[in-house]
């Protein structure tokens, strides 16, 4: 396997231990705070994702097979935004 697999699968099992890792220190917590629960609130999650989402995660999936990293985000955002402001 390349170098780069192995990149990937490092960062998601880093993101993945930093999510839980920040789930276990809340939870230690009796009482949090308003603007900390609103905070995290704000956080987007994959599993919570709605249409306008999914829309701009698979057009920024197509974008990236042909452009680059700056092009994939803008066009993900792009939709994100337009999908959101029209739709929903």
């Amino acid at each position: 396997m390349s170098t780069t697999f192995w990149i990937i699968i490092a960062g998601a099992v880093a993101t993945y231990l930093t999510r839980v890792g920040g789930h276990l220190v809340i939870s230690r917590f009796d009482n949090v705070h308003p603007r900390v629960e609103a905070g995290l609130n704000a956080v987007p999650a994959a599993l919570g994702a709605g249409p306008a989402e999914w829309a701009a995660l698979i057009v920024a999936a197509a974008v990236s097979l042909r452009g680059g990293l700056m092009a994939m985000f803008l066009a993900g955002a792009a939709v994100l935004i337009l999908a959101r402001q029209f739709a929903g």
